[in-house]
C-alpha cells in the first residue's frame, strides 16, 4: 500500500472518530453549547474542539505538507494555516473546560489528562511560532533551516502522539466519572471513538514516514 492509500485510511479514521464523537456528545451527553446554563453542554465543547484541532486538523496539516501535489510554498501555507486554526479551536476548547470547572466548582488541572493536555497545547503553540518564524518568514539561513527541519518534523509527530494520548486519557477519565458499565452501548461508543482516534494518529504517522 502506497502513501496515498495510507493517507486515505488516515482520513477515514479521522472522519469516523469525528462522527462517533458527535454521536456520543449529541445523543448520550446532552449536546454542545458554549453559552449554555447546563455545565455539561459547555464541557462538551471541549472534547469536540480539542479533537478537531489538535488531532484531526493537526494530522491533516502534517499530511498536507507531505502529500499535496503542489508547490512547496502552497503546501507550507496549508500546513501552517491548518495548525493555526487548530490553535484557535484549542483556545476555545480550553476556555470551555475551565468554564465548566468554574460552574461546577471543580479544581483546575488536577488530573494526568489535564497535565498532558496543557503541555501539548503549550508546546504546540511554540512549535507553530518556531515554524512560522524559521520556515514561513525564512528567519534563518537555508543551511540552518535544513538542519532544524528534521527536528521540526520529529517534534510535530511527538506532539500528535501527545495529543492522541491526551484524548485517550480524557475519554477514559470521562468514562470513569460517568461510571459506565462495560456492556452499555455508550461504553462501546466511547471505546470505538478512542480506537478510531488512535488509528488516525497511527496512519498519519505511517503516511508521513513513507512519503
Amino acid at each position: 500500500m502506497g502513501s496515498l492509500g495510507i493517507s486515505g485510511l488516515a482520513h477515514l479514521f479521522g472522519v469516523l472518530a469525528f462522527i462517533l464523537l458527535l454521536v456520543w456528545l449529541l445523543h448520550y451527553r446532552e449536546g454542545i453549547e458554549y453559552d449554555s446554563d447546563n455545565g455539561f453542554r459547555v464541557f462538551n465543547v471541549h472534547p469536540l474542539l480539542m479533537y478537531s484541532g489538535f488531532i484531526f486538523l493537526a494530522g491533516e496539516g502534517m499530511m498536507a505538507f507531505q502529500t499535496i501535489p503542489s508547490e512547496r510554498r502552497v503546501r507550507k501555507f496549508v500546513h501552517m494555516a491548518l495548525h493555526l486554526i487548530a490553535i484557535i479551536l484549542g483556545v476555545v476548547g480550553l476556555c470551555a473546560v475551565f468554564k465548566f470547572h468554574d460552574m461546577s466548582h471543580i479544581p483546575h488541572l488536577y488530573t494526568l489528562h489535564s497535565w498532558i493536555g496543557i503541555a501539548t497545547f503549550c508546546f504546540f503553540g511554540l512549535q507553530w511560532l518556531f515554524g512560522f518564524g524559521v520556515f514561513m518568514l525564512q528567519g534563518a539561513s537555508p543551511a540552518t533551516r535544513a538542519k532544524v527541519l528534521p527536528w521540526h518534523k520529529v517534534f510535530g509527530r511527538a506532539l500528535l502522539f501527545l495529543a492522541v494520548c491526551a484524548a485517550e486519557t480524557g475519554l477514559m477519565e470521562k468514562h470513569s466519572f460517568l461510571q459506565l458499565k462495560p456492556y452499555q452501548r455508550e461504553s462501546y461508543l466511547v471505546n470505538f471513538t478512542g480506537l478510531a482516534i488512535l488509528l488516525f494518529g497511527a496512519f498519519v504517522n505511517f503516511s508521513i514516514v513513507i512519503s
